[in-house]
């Protein structure tokens, strides 16, 4: 055999070999969170379900604590075949994906049961389409409950006061832009940043739910959380999309059902940990404000739709349905 055929047949066989044991290896699933986090039991019920169903052809392991790189970086790894799936918040995702975006806009969501109302019909539907153009199949939306301020000296009770103090928020310019209007400075920066921020000073406060508030001990460092729920943002359970594509009907038929029992039980798990982390934080010393008048947070951000609608005006449309679905 000459050296041409010869390189022909070993790149033939190693084709044949990487198709025939796709499904056999185990997939690698990223995962922010630390290990008794609710999204994380929420990846475990999945990687083990899929297997017992699929009597072992399809195995994945999850990589909790962001072990496999930040969220970004993530992204782009599922996305590109890198990474096998993973849970990604609507936030740093909507950088990526414009039709999720709309759920980074400040408010949008009424209430958490609102949210899962919009996700789980045919407005969720329509964002799944969206996700898969940028390479990711989505197999179900957790809950990641409503996020808040919270501050090193002093509650937000309104708007004034934020005035020129710094806040952590995720990488999303929805996010600087709102932070902006309440009168504060926005801070991206990674998560794992964020606690010695405080600590030190660098940033005067962050924004984010009661579980990751507590798991990450940011409370530590921050006595004074205000209750505004400003964002509701879904997270995605999501699949690379060439990978999902490659596995028989039945298979993925099987990953959409174990999916959505995945979500059903993260959701239960979120709502008892949410109970729990607030009781730990309050115990701990946190003060928590109830913000019952929303109406003047809400009212500075419409600069912040004029704008995002400005620049996605093709989203005009899906923007109203998830405020009509609400009604």
């Amino acid at each position: 055999m000459t050296p041409k055929r010869t390189l022909l047949a070993t790149a033939l066989l190693a084709v044949a070999f990487s198709a025939g044991t796709a499904e056999a290896r185990e997939w690698r699933g990223w995962n922010i969170h630390p290990p008794e986090y609710p999204v994380s039991t929420g990846m475990e019920y999945f990687a083990e379900e899929i297997e017992k169903r699929s009597n072992g052809e399809l195995t994945a392991k999850v990589f909790h604590s962001g072990v496999l790189g930040d969220q970004p970086d993530a992204i782009e790894q599922v996305r590109e075949g890198a990474l096998d799936w993973a849970v990604f918040n609507f936030g740093p995702l909507g950088a990526v994906a414009p039709s999720v975006n709309i759920t980074s806009l400040p408010f949008i969501f009424k209430d958490v049961p609102s949210m899962h109302k919009v996700m789980d019909g045919p407005i969720g539907d329509e964002m799944a389409e969206g996700l898969r153009e940028i390479g990711l199949e989505p197999l179900g939306y957790f809950d990641s409950g409503a996020r808040s301020f919270y501050n090193r000296e002093k509650l937000i009770q309104t708007p004034a006061d934020m005035q020129g103090e710094k806040y952590r928020v995720m990488n999303n310019d929805l996010y600087v832009q709102m932070v902006a209007q309440l009168g504060g400075n926005a801070t991206p920066m990674p998560y794992a940043d964020v606690f010695q921020a405080l600590q030190t000073g660098v940033i005067d406060g962050a924004e984010n739910n009661f579980p990751s508030f507590e798991s990450s001990g940011h409370y530590e460092a921050a006595k004074f959380y205000s209750n505004t729920q400003h964002l509701i943002l879904p997270e995605c359970l999501c699949i690379n999309k060439e990978l999902f594509d490659s596995l028989s009907e039945e298979q993925q038929t099987m990953l959409k059902e174990v999916g959505q029992e995945a979500t059903a039980f993260q959701r239960e798990e979120w709502a008892k940990r949410e109970e729990a982390s607030k009781e730990k934080v309050v115990a701990a010393g946190v003060e928590v404000v109830e913000i019952e008048d929303k109406a003047p947070f809400q009212e500075l951000m419409q600069p912040v739709y004029d704008a995002f609608l400005a620049a996605n005006p093709d989203l005009t449309e899906l923007v109203e349905k998830v405020q009509a679905a609400q009604e």
